[in-house]
């Protein structure tokens, strides 16, 4: 794990920050960094947000791109799951752990497909001189998209702003996977995106709605993960996100109520019932109290 500073800024989450890439952990994968789930889909993990992947005998789909670094060796091992052609590419969002790699994938086809607000998102939040040099999405959506990849249907939902304004939803429909990207942080503090449109009280109404949606049978693709817990699951695993959000909600409305300063409250180091959230971990609670208390004062 680098340093907390080092890693705010390689994942854009630094506000003046480039949304480059991020130095995340191996912790959760095989030795190549795969690992196949069901149905023709996995992941990958090595250097930034989890990809999700599907290789049928007629083709690929790729969900995010993490790094240019980390993202041939995930170009290569696919390589030895499908000999069909890469169909396209979803970005979660637009953070650049997620999103960094497109050029490296953009040589191998020509759909990149995001939510309509992630382009800007994009531009908006490179460091100067940085924007002319990413690779955007070429096909967007306002609220949903399907298509289909050899025998699996892909269906994305935007459903309103939460941990960005622009996240999509990524359903694998028939293996019956969805890739949630930085909608859970599986049992680690989250970043709040406030700049890039964040809405946390919406994020917690969306969480559950999604987990409302899916049954028990379903696994969940996290965008991060405590080592302890992984970056897959089920939908229980939207609700501890979504409880989190509303314990640091409460939180931080009830110390304003009390008179307490933003520096005060931010000196609470785990909130009660969330302690597996508490590890070395390059966000903090710090970090997502003050995220809130902007929303509530600022909003």
């Amino acid at each position: 794990m680098p340093s907390r500073r080092t890693f705010l800024r390689q994942c854009g989450l630094a506000l003046a920050a480039s949304p480059v890439l991020s130095s995340l952990p191996s912790w959760l994968s095989s030795a190549d960094g795969f690992e196949s789930l069901r149905g023709g889909v996995g992941t990958f993990t090595q250097r930034g947000g989890t990809i999700g992947w599907l290789a049928t005998p007629n083709g690929l789909a790729v969900v995010d791109t993490q790094s240019p670094d980390s993202a041939p060796d995930c170009w290569t091992g696919l390589q030895n799951r499908s000999q069909g052609p890469l169909s396209l590419v979803i970005n979660t969002h637009h953070h650049g752990d997620h999103v960094g790699g497109n050029g490296v994938f953009a040589q191998h086809t020509d759909r990149l497909v995001a939510h309509a607000n992630v382009p800007d998102l994009m531009r908006a939040s490179a460091e100067d001189g940085a924007a002319d040099d990413m690779t955007y999405p070429t096909d967007t959506f306002e609220e949903t998209w399907s298509e289909t990849v050899g025998n699996e249907t892909l269906r994305l939902r935007h459903r309103g702003p939460a941990h960005t304004g622009g996240d999509a939803i990524v359903v694998f429909e028939n293996a019956n996977i969805v890739h949630v990207g930085d909608l859970v942080f599986n049992r680690a503090y989250p970043f709040i995106d406030v700049a890039g449109g964040a809405d946390s009280k919406n994020w917690i109404s969306s969480l559950g709605t999604i987990h409302d949606a899916l049954d028990d049978d379903t696994i969940v693709i996290h965008g991060h993960g405590n080592p302890e817990f992984g970056i897959t699951g089920g939908r229980e695993d939207l609700l501890v996100m979504r409880n989190f959000l509303e314990a640091l909600n409460e939180y931080v409305t009830q110390q304003r109520q009390a008179g307490a300063s933003l520096e005060e409250m931010k000196q609470t180091e785990v909130l009660e019932g969330f302690e597996a959230f508490n590890f070395d971990w390059a966000l903090s609670l710090a970090d997502c109290i003050e995220a809130v208390y902007r929303e509530q004062t600022t909003g």
